[in-house]
């Protein structure tokens, strides 16, 4: 229960930093968001017509599909992400008369940046505030596609009608923001704060793993492995530790064996004991 309440807050403050980055950066410099919402503000634009209620009436059809794609529990949290972002958009409209911004281009970055936070925010929680976000879900259950990246490659099609109305310069700095706001939608759903998955192949793995769990403080799991060439037994240390500890973890095992080799590489996000919960030395 606490999770789910946790979940809805979470929705609801995407919902409301979106907005924020609609009617502060991308509306008053004629610049549009991705999806159905940007169809609701090519409306508003040409005619005045509300971006929240025509978002609301839009996503219609596409609750429709997340129920028969993506289950009740989706299309429930989905039904309300699609209110609450129709609610705060409109809401959130007197934001557009503070003209922080004076520059188009500068406008275009920080919408991407804010509204890339707040649909990761959103995705985080496997919500959604509607529009191509429940496209994105849909291909993503099925394909391994970026979930920013697909709405990107969609929007681009509501681009070449807003060159046509708006002229070449704002669909170009529209699609810089919904650029930006892509990759910031992985960045927030994937997590910022990396990790670093190491493996080291050494003759001398018990006096490393040693050197491991006492200066580095981390646990390490050892794997059994064959040489492809020599057939000759090996051992494979693997552990997982953070962007600071590489050069300590680097410095230890050539200490302990200058031959060893060693393959680091990013780890997006780490879940468990020692990241995630307190107090555990485990990996």
């Amino acid at each position: 229960m606490k999770a789910r309440v946790g979940q809805y807050v979470a929705v609801a403050l995407g919902c409301f930093i979106s907005s924020a980055s609609i009617n502060l950066f991308l509306v008053p410099h004629q610049l549009l968001s991705g999806g159905v919402t940007g169809i609701a503000i090519i409306s508003y634009l040409l005619f005045g017509l509300p971006i929240g209620v025509q978002n609301f009436l839009l996503n219609v059809p596409l609750v429709y599909a997340a129920y028969r794609q993506l289950g009740k529990d989706y299309t429930v949290l989905c039904i309300y992400g699609i209110i609450m972002f129709s609610f705060a958009v409109d809401a959130t409209r007197f934001l557009g008369g503070w003209n922080v911004l004076d520059d188009t281009l500068l406008a275009a970055i920080a919408g991407g940046v804010v509204s890339g936070i707040g649909s990761g925010i959103i995705f985080r929680v496997n919500g959604s505030g509607g529009g191509l976000d429940i496209v994105a879900a849909i291909i993503k259950k099925h394909y391994s596609f970026n979930v920013g990246l697909v709405g990107f490659a969609a929007n681009c099609l509501i681009m070449l009608v807003a060159a046509a109305l708006f002229g070449l310069k704002p669909a170009i700095l529209t699609l810089i923001a919904m650029f930006i706001g892509a990759n910031l939608t992985d960045k927030v759903v994937e997590g910022f704060n990396r990790r670093k998955t190491v493996y080291i192949i050494s003759y001398n793995t018990d006096e490393i793993s040693k050197a491991i769990l006492k200066e580095v403080g981390r646990g390490a799991t050892i794997l059994r492995g064959e040489g492809a060439f020599t057939r000759q037994a090996k051992q494979v240390i693997f552990v997982v530790v953070s962007l600071t500890q590489i050069a300590k973890l680097k410095f230890l095992v050539q200490n302990a064996d200058p031959n060893a080799f060693m393959i680091v590489s990013d780890a997006a996000e780490v879940l468990g004991r020692g990241f995630t919960l307190p107090g555990s030395r485990e990996r």
